[in-house]
């Protein structure tokens, strides 16, 4: 059972930065692609990152530019590079990992961008 743990949300001021985390358990993490998404208050949910096993990216283009998604496999960690904040940028941010039949979860972690 895969087991992913999201870290580094907060509060920030527009035009700063925050790098998330994404800690996977197991040793299958380097098989499969990675993403993050996100989701704020009465909107729908919204793909913002993913990262393939061999380290193709795809961004959404709110974030193109002002966004970087890596990975390091020895560490079993996604990162999701943010900088240039907007307030709509504000939402819980959910990793995950795309296990093909099925995409597990992380809890989230709550990002505020705000004077």
């Amino acid at each position: 059972q895969v087991r992913l743990v999201e870290s580094g949300g907060g509060l920030v001021q527009p035009g700063g930065s925050l790098r998330l985390s994404c800690a996977a358990s197991g040793s299958i993490f380097r098989l499969y692609g990675m993403g993050w998404y996100r989701q704020a208050p009465g909107k729908q949910r919204e793909l913002v990152a993913d990262i393939t096993s061999g380290g193709s990216t795809h961004y959404a283009d709110s974030v193109k530019g002002r966004f970087t998604i890596s990975r390091d496999n020895a560490k079993n960690t996604v990162y999701l590079q943010m900088v240039s904040l907007k307030p709509e940028d504000t939402a819980v941010y959910y990793c995950y990992i795309d296990l093909l039949v099925t995409r597990p979860w992380g809890q989230g972690t709550q990002v505020t961008v705000s004077s």
